[in-house]
């Protein structure tokens, strides 16, 4: 019988492409590699990896039972994650997941607000770049509870998708231009001719059609910018305007940048949060998801 372990060593291999490498990945001696990975191709009867002078280059056989490999890790790990329903709310952890603007005010009062009544849970944050699917860190058990926004929302078996916020889409004007005095309100037509900032999925300009129109057409991105700070940090240089999410707080913004309603206003976005199914999570990731939804 293949063992867990093996398969463990077998995609490292892979993934690396080396037996020193993975050796030390696993902090184990580039020999044992080297048996553990001899043991599997003497069980499977077919050669995993060609032996190059420098590594190894999975074969036919290997990519196949590379992606066999991967998959039953991810099932072992996802047993692991529902088998932590077993916890209680009071002494377990949550894995929280989010975009940068998430993070300014929304998830750090909230955080607050568990703490002082479940000090014995531990909460950790991670700021994810736009690129990774938020739901498949739920799936993976790699984070517990992860925020998404509805321009992110897909049918994705065995998570569970709870609405939490209604997002409305502000303009970010330097508080020097003529337009961030116009009574809270500005038209998105006389911002025709701005250059605008974007920024990481989701804080970025989104589906751009309802802005292109609502401008005259697509808007001219002069400047792209994932860190939160620096794209507020440009918008009160004067370089250029941006969207700025209300879940960002209105408080959070720069004292010398001005927050407007878009006239006409943009659609607005629900904020959700991706977990497992009740029956799957721990309770204590059902009771922070309760103190989301009760803000």
């Amino acid at each position: 019988m293949v063992d867990l372990w093996s398969l463990r060593v077998l995609v490292e291999v892979g993934r690396l492409g080396s037996f020193s490498a993975a050796a030390e990945e696993l902090s184990m001696t580039q020999p044992a590699v080297s048996r553990q990975i001899a043991t599997l191709e003497r069980r499977a009867g077919v050669r995993l990896f060609e032996r190059l002078p420098r590594g190894v280059r999975a074969t036919d056989a290997g990519r196949a039972a590379l992606e066999q490999a991967g998959e039953v890790l991810r099932g072992v790990r996802l047993f692991e994650t529902r088998m932590r329903a077993f916890a209680t709310a009071e002494a377990g952890r949550v894995r929280v997941s989010a975009f940068p603007s998430a993070v300014t005010t929304y998830l750090p009062e909230r955080f607050r607000a568990f703490t002082a009544r479940h000090p014995g849970v531990e909460l950790s944050l991670t700021v994810r770049s736009g690129e990774h699917d938020p739901c498949e860190a739920v799936l993976e058990g790699t984070a517990d509870l992860a925020l998404l926004t509805s321009w992110d929302m897909a049918d994705t078996p065995g998570v569970t998708l709870t609405p939490l916020h209604e997002d409305e889409l502000l303009v970010a004007l330097p508080a020097a231009h003529p337009l961030a005095s116009a009574g809270g309100r500005v038209r998105l037509r006389e911002l025709a001719g701005e250059p605008w900032i974007d920024g990481t999925h989701p804080d970025c300009l989104g589906p751009l059609a309802p802005l292109a129109a609502a401008l005259g057409g697509p808007p001219r991105i002069s400047h792209v910018c994932d860190d939160w700070n620096g794209r507020q940090g440009l918008v009160a240089a004067g370089v250029g305007v941006m969207l700025y999410p209300s879940i960002a707080g209105y408080g959070a913004a720069r004292s010398d940048i001005r927050l407007l309603r878009p006239v006409p206003a943009l659609p607005r976005r629900t904020v959700l949060a991706a977990t497992l199914p009740p029956t799957d999570r721990p309770p204590a990731v059902s009771t922070f998801l309760t103190t989301l939804r009760s803000a």
